[in-house]
């Protein structure tokens, strides 16, 4: 049964057309070259990180099981976008089917969402370990690991249903075209012909909570990391607290910098074209980064990957 909004303004669209970089013909293959290689390098990294912190015991501690859960959402994440940008952007034909469209924002709201928690999570983590180290093992302990993923997990799945119930009810007006590489939800709303005051509220209430509050405890936790860590008398004993905590920080910033640019800006300002871009970074370049941030800066995970690499070669020579 069509809703008052269809009936109104007619069917959605059966397909639309994703722009991506089609106004700029000569960047296409430069694009699907990077786009290739960064999505290889991604699974490559995040499969790794997942493995390693399955197999190798001296791996299993909480911030591991954070960390393959983190490098499994940057594996959905480029795998949700990147296949349909090297279609579209490989070929003539720049579209994607209303449902697919719609299932690909779906999981992308979803999965940011909950790498948001998770990320919160991992410096719940880092101030405990460093903090309160006599208790790390007492307090982290794996069921509340467990039971801290769930809550990331279900709190995105809860915020992306929300966004797509709100969206799938918006009208089109005949409109297909997509200035952007992958469906999003704030390309959506632009896009659609009917008063999206609802739309945009919702996005920016909800969007602020899963970013924001997030993002406050992870300050906060390292406000109060960097106060202990500064009360440590040995330089080497602060360098080596600090190691523990920069990888963490880097991918905060770069996971966190163009969420807040992206979508903690007025609708009205939004800007497509800047947006689409934007996108990119966060959908492909920093998943790609991530597990070689944590293994270039890492000496567990370093050893952890020598070890693997080292049980597959005495396999594959016997």
């Amino acid at each position: 049964m069509r809703s008052d909004n269809q009936s109104i303004w007619g069917d959605p669209p059966k397909n639309f057309i994703l722009l991506g970089v089609s106004d700029r013909p000569w960047l296409e293959l430069p694009l699907f070259v990077v786009l290739l290689v960064s999505y290889v390098l991604a699974m490559l990294g995040n499969i790794s990180i997942i493995l390693v912190s399955r197999l190798d015991p001296q791996l299993h501690s909480p911030m591991y099981i954070f960390l393959s859960h983190l490098s499994f959402l940057d594996l959905c994440y480029t795998t949700t976008t990147v296949p349909q940008m090297l279609v579209n952007t490989g070929s003539s034909s720049k579209t994607i089917s209303y449902s697919g469209c719609t299932i690909q924002y779906a999981i992308f709201h979803w999965l940011g969402c909950t790498e948001c928690v998770v990320l919160a999570a991992m410096a719940l983590d880092r101030y405990v370990a460093i903090c309160e180290p006599l208790r790390y093992t007492i307090i982290m302990h794996r069921p509340l690991c467990q039971q801290l993923v769930a809550v990331a997990w279900l709190s995105g799945f809860g915020n992306s249903l929300v966004q797509v119930v709100l969206t799938v009810q918006l009208p089109f007006c005949g409109r297909q075209v997509l200035n952007n590489f992958f469906c999003e939800v704030p390309a959506m709303i632009k896009l659609s012909c009917a008063d999206t005051a609802v739309n945009d509220t919702t996005l920016a209430v909800l969007v602020a909570f899963f970013v924001l509050v997030p993002l406050a405890l992870i300050l906060l936790s390292y406000g109060f990391i960097a106060r202990a860590v500064l009360r440590i008398q040995s330089s080497k004993g602060r360098h080596k607290a600090f190691g523990t905590c920069s990888s963490h920080l880097v991918v905060v910033s770069l996971f966190y910098l163009p969420a807040i640019y992206m979508y903690l800006q007025p609708p009205s300002s939004y800007s497509q074209e800047q947006g689409k871009f934007i996108s990119l970074f966060y959908s492909i370049i920093t998943p790609t980064l991530n597990p070689f941030i944590y293994t270039l800066r890492n000496k567990d995970v370093k050893g952890a990957l020598r070890r693997l690499l080292a049980r597959i070669w005495r396999f594959c020579i016997r």
